[in-house]
């Protein structure tokens, strides 16, 4: 399963050169995941009704070309992997017309109790559902 959406680049996401500002990248890629465990049926909110909220634990992040003033950017996430107490999500940010590679990442989220205390179990089905989409890829 792959969640894809356009985002266009708007002023306020770029440094005083007109260029994507490097934390813009990561509030893109944090809707991506958020659409693509949204599409599998698991909300932030369900998942905080189940006691569970998901920080993320690590970024690997290659920024490949600048994205620009008023380009419109396809960013596209996959899941790459999960075990019981984490997700991994593969990302890539394009331009939509010319489809070249913007940024490409992997981001790791972990499950922790809503009041913070490590570690929480992610649903058995969401698990599940996580190794079902790698297995039809």
């Amino acid at each position: 399963m792959i969640n894809e959406f356009t985002q266009k680049v708007y002023y306020s996401d770029t440094d005083a050169y007109g260029v994507v500002w490097h934390g813009s990248y990561l509030r893109w890629m944090e809707m991506g995941r958020i659409n693509l465990c949204e599409e599998a049926g698991y909300s932030l909110s369900k998942l905080y009704d189940e006691d569970i909220t998901l920080p993320v634990v690590e970024i690997n992040i290659r920024y490949k070309f600048p994205a620009k003033l008023e380009d419109v950017i396809l960013v596209k996430t996959e899941f790459l992997e999960a075990s019981k107490i984490s997700m991994t999500f593969k990302q890539q940010l394009y331009n939509q017309k010319t489809n070249k590679l913007y940024v490409e990442a992997t981001v790791k989220v972990v499950a922790v109790h809503n009041d913070g205390n490590l570690y929480r179990n992610l649903p058995d089905a969401l698990v599940n559902f996580i190794g079902k989409c790698k297995n039809e890829q």
